[in-house]
Formats: structure tokens, sequence, C-alpha cells
């Protein structure tokens, strides 16, 4: 197991890589920006899987992504960040990473995730957006059945859609995107979405 950690902080590359060599990794390398992560995989395309810090120099978002994406074709590429929201995180699986790790997660998670994407499988971590929306200024205004049906807006679904996937009735609906509407101080239902993404929430 080869993997290549690049982040801009010592501490975290550190921290991870121990992690990863104390799990079995037979060798972990790191980089401290976007470019001599693709420099050090030019000279060495034996990776199994590449790591990337969505913050970190030469990132430009997730476009430093798709640029080690093409360059390193067949090797996995991860995304790495402490703070970005869902929104990014499922733009990053959407555009071929095949796992997001939050910096949060505990030595024992991250090991997990790694061999998880190491067997081929994409890493998500729902619970940790879970916990993040619980956490959001946004959704600490709503009831959990608002923030389901807010969901269903930012996913671009009518109110018929939204009733059936919660089995409720659309008359339902329409009172509880009127009630988000309100509390959200939206003036209608793409309003509403947009300052739930705006917000970080989706």
């Amino acid at each position: 197991m080869r993997i290549l950690i690049a982040d801009d902080h010592d501490l975290v590359r550190d921290t991870i890589s121990e992690y990863l060599v104390k799990e079995g990794a037979t060798e972990v390398k790191s980089a401290s920006s976007l470019d001599e992560a693709l420099t050090i995989c030019e000279e060495d395309k034996a990776f199994d899987l590449l790591v990337l810090d969505y913050n970190m120099p030469g990132m430009e978002g997730l476009s430093g992504l798709s640029k080690a994406i093409e360059n390193n074709q067949g090797t996995p590429v991860a995304i790495l960040s402490g703070n970005a929201p869902h929104s990014v995180a499922q733009e990053a699986i959407d555009r071929g990473a095949i796992g997001f790790l939050p910096k949060t997660m505990t030595a024992q998670s991250l090991v997990h995730a790694v061999r998880f994407m190491m067997a081929g499988e994409t890493f998500f971590p729902v619970s940790h957006f879970a916990d993040q929306k619980k956490d959001n200024p946004v959704s600490k205004q709503l009831s959990k059945r608002e923030v389901e049906v807010l969901n269903g807006l930012c996913k671009g679904q009518s109110n018929k859609e939204i009733a059936s996937e919660l089995g409720l009735q659309e008359v339902t609906i329409k009172l509880h995107v009127r009630t988000l509407c309100r509390k959200l101080d939206a003036k209608n239902r793409t309003h509403a979405a947009m300052i739930a993404k705006e917000a970080g929430l989706y």
C-alpha cells in the first residue's frame, strides 16, 4: 500500500502518515502543494492512492482535483478537508474523487476509509455531514421535517416528488415550503434553496 499525502500543514501530513504506516502502509510520501504532489507522481507512478488537501496551494478549489485525476490516470484520488461543506464533497465525488476525508475523523476511521478506497469503493462520510447540518445556523431554525423538505428543494424536486419521497400529502409539503420561506426570509422556493446552499447546508 503506497500512498501520497499532499497538505500544506506539516502536522497534518505527519500525523496521517504515522497512522497509515502504523496500520500497514508500506510507504507514505508527502507533499505540501499540488504542484509538488504532481511532480512526485510524475517521477513515481506506483502510488495506490493520492490524498489532496482541498485548501492547499495550487488546488484552486476542485480544479486541482480534476488536474490530478487527468495527470494520474488510473490512480485513485481523494480529497481531504477540515471545513468544506456537503456541496463541495458531493462535487468532488461527481468529478471523480474516490473519497472525501474530513480532518475531524479519528485515526481508526481514517484507516478504515483508506482501506475502503483501496478496495475500489467510494468513501463519503454521511454521518459527518449529518452532524454538520445539525450545527448549521440555518438548520437550527428548522424542524427535522423542514430540513428534509429543504433538501428536496435543493435537489430541484417538485412538491409532488418531495411528498412521494417523504410519504406525505402534497398539500403538507406546500405548507412546509411556505413555513420554510418565512423562517429563511426567502421570496420563493428557489430563493430558499439558494440560501441553504450559500449557508453550506447542501
